[in-house]
C-alpha cells in the first residue's frame, strides 16, 4: 500500500493548499531566536496544536519532547490494551482535513474492507498514525528536551525556559508555552497508602516501565478495577504469570462509561461555556462515576482460571510477611509476589518539577469556587482554574505574571475546559480553542504594533494611470 499512502500524502498538500486564507504570517517577530508559541510534549495534542498554529499562520513555533529521536509516544510503552478504548471513526488530529484523519490513513495504508472490518483501531497502529501525521506535516518537532524548568525575564516578560538536551542544558526564550503533557501532566500516577511503605520491585504502578517477562511465575495482586488495571493483568498473565487476583474496593463493577456519553457536539463543543456550578456537577460526576474496563479488556482475562476478582475489599493495610507482600481488606488478607497499583493519578501541579516553584501561585477550584454543602470534591477542587484560553490564572494578582503565559492542555483542563486535549474524543473540540485562545493574546499584546503598521500601509491597489480629464477641480 505504499502508493497509496504516496497518493494520500499527496492529497494532503493539495487539500492543504486549496485551505490556504489567509496566507501570510502576522505575528510581528520578537528577536533571534524567540519562539512565539513553545509546546511541551510531542503527543497527539502537542502535534496537533502545532498543525493548528500554522494553520492560523502562527509559524514560529517549535514541540519539545523528552523522547530521543525515533523514541515512541505513550501508546508504545506503557499503554498496554491492544486497541484504542475509542471509537475507530474519531477526528480531531485532522482539524477538518479529510486526508489527515485516521480513517483516510488506514484505508490507505490497508485497504478500505480493512478499515469497514476493522473494530477499534490498535494501539500501536495509532502510533504509526501519529509518527504519519507529524512526518507529512513536517512539524517542528525537537526530541531529547526536557523541561527543568520556567522562568520569565523580567525586562522582556518573555519566558526562559531550561532544558536538559544531550548536549547540555539548553535555554529557549517564548512568548506562550503550552503544556500538552497528556494525563499526568498536572500531577502525578498515584501511590497512595498503605503501598508506598512496599519495598521497590514490589510495588508496581500501571504508569510506570514494567519487566512482564520477570513476573513469569509469580503471583500477583493487581489494585483496581480500571481499563490500564485490567490490561496490565492481562499482559502479565500472557506473559506466564502463575495467577493474579484483582482487589476492588466497589462492592458491583462499573458499567457505564461516562466518555460515551461525552462524545457528542453538545457537550464537547459548548461545555467550556457553563457557569461554574455546572461545570462542577458535570465533571464531578464523571470523575466520581468511573470507567468500567472496556467489553474487550474484560474478555481478555475472564476466561483464565489464574484470574480471580474480588469486590468490595479495599486495601487497609499492606506489609511484607516473610518474603511475600500482604495486603489486609475487609474481605481478608491476600498474599502475593508483587502488586500492580492501577490506583489512577492527581492533581498536584507541586509534583511536576517544571511547575513545582510556580504551583503556590497556581489559582486552583478551591480557591475560586465553592460547591454546595454535599457537593465537595477533593480532585475537582485541586483543578487549575484556567482562563478561557486554558491560561493559568494567579491566586494574588501580580504575584507570578509567568502565569497568564502557560497554557494547562492536560487532564488537568477538564472541569474548567471540558474533555479537550489529553483524551482523543476531546481534541476535534479543544484544540481549535486552544489555538484561537493563543491567537486571540498573541493578537491582543501586538495590537499597537499592528495599528501602526495598519496606519503605515501605503502599499496601492490601484495602479493605473488617472486621466487628466477625468479628475475634477478642487475649486468647483
Amino acid at each position: 500500500m505504499a502508493t497509496a499512502l504516496a497518493e494520500l500524502e499527496n492529497e494532503v498538500r493539495r487539500q492543504l493548499a486549496l485551505l490556504d486564507y489567509p496566507a501570510r504570517p502576522w505575528v510581528p517577530p520578537r528577536g533571534a531566536g524567540v519562539l512565539d508559541v513553545a509546546i511541551l510534549g510531542a503527543g497527539q495534542t502537542g502535534l496537533a496544536t502545532a498543525f493548528g498554529l500554522r494553520r492560523q499562520k502562527v509559524e514560529n513555533v517549535a514541540v519539545f519532547d523528552r523522547a530521543p529521536p525515533g523514541g515512541t509516544g505513550v501508546w508504545t510503552t506503557f499503554a498496554r490494551m491492544r486497541t484504542l478504548r475509542t471509537p475507530k471513526h474519531v477526528t480531531g488530529p485532522d482539524l477538518g482535513v479529510p486526508a489527515l484523519t485516521p480513517r483516510a490513513f488506514f484505508t490507505a495504508r490497508d485497504g478500505a474492507e480493512a478499515w469497514e472490518h476493522l473494530h477499534k483501531i490498535g494501539r500501536e497502529d495509532w502510533q504509526r498514525y501519529l509518527d504519519w501525521y507529524a512526518a507529512v506535516l513536517t512539524l517542528p518537532v525537537r526530541h531529547g528536551h526536557e523541561l527543568l524548568a520556567i522562568e520569565q525575564d523580567a525586562a522582556s516578560g518573555l519566558l526562559a525556559l531550561r532544558f536538559a538536551t544531550p548536549g547540555g542544558e539548553q535555554v529557549v526564550r517564548a512568548r506562550k508555552l503550552v503544556l500538552a503533557t497528556g494525563m499526568d501532566g498536572s500531577g502525578a500516577w498515584l501511590l497512595p497508602p498503605p503501598f508506598d511503605t512496599l519495598p521497590e520491585g514490589r510495588v508496581l504502578h500501571t504508569a510506570q516501565a514494567i519487566d512482564f517477562a520477570a513476573l513469569a511465575g509469580k503471583r500477583l495482586i493487581v489494585v483496581g478495577a480500571g481499563a490500564s488495571a485490567f490490561d496490565n493483568l492481562a499482559v502479565a498473565l500472557e506473559a506466564g504469570a502463575a495467577e493474579a487476583t484483582m482487589l476492588v474496593r466497589r462492592r458491583r463493577m462499573p458499567r457505564v462509561n461516562p466518555f460515551r456519553w461525552m462524545e457528542q457536539a453538545g457537550y464537547l463543543g459548548q461545555y467550556h461555556a457553563l457557569p461554574d456550578l455546572l461545570k462542577w456537577r458535570f465533571t464531578r460526576h464523571i470523575f466520581e462515576l468511573n470507567q468500567p474496563p472496556p467489553q474487550e479488556s474484560w474478555s481478555r482475562v475472564a476466561e483464565d482460571p489464574r484470574f480471580r476478582l474480588v469486590m468490595g475489599a479495599p486495601a487497609q493495610g499492606a506489609r511484607m510477611a516473610g518474603d511475600e507482600v500482604e495486603i489486609a481488606t475487609p474481605r481478608g488478607a491476600f498474599r502475593a509476589d508483587a502488586v500492580i497499583l492501577g490506583t489512577g493519578f492527581t492533581f498536584d501541579l507541586g509534583l511536576r518539577p517544571e511547575l513545582a516553584p510556580l504551583a503556590p501561585q497556581i489559582r486552583l477550584w478551591r480557591d475560586a469556587f465553592a460547591p454546595p454543602p454535599g457537593e465537595e470534591s477533593a480532585l475537582c477542587g485541586a483543578s487549575p482554574y484556567l482562563s478561557d484560553d486554558f491560561a493559568f490564572q494567579e491566586k494574588t494578582p501580580g504575584a507570578a505574571p509567568a502565569l497568564r503565559h502557560i497554557h494547562c492542555m492536560t487532564y488537568a483542563a477538564t472541569l474548567s475546559m471540558g474533555l479537550s486535549g489529553a483524551s482523543i474524543s476531546g481534541m476535534k473540540y479543544g484544540v481549535p480553542r486552544l489555538v484561537d485562545g493563543l491567537c486571540r493574546v498573541l493578537w491582543r499584546e501586538d495590537a499597537e504594533a499592528h495599528l501602526a503598521a495598519l496606519r503605515a500601509y501605503d502599499v496601492a491597489e490601484l495602479t493605473s494611470t488617472i486621466p487628466q480629464e477625468l479628475l475634477a477641480d478642487a475649486a468647483e
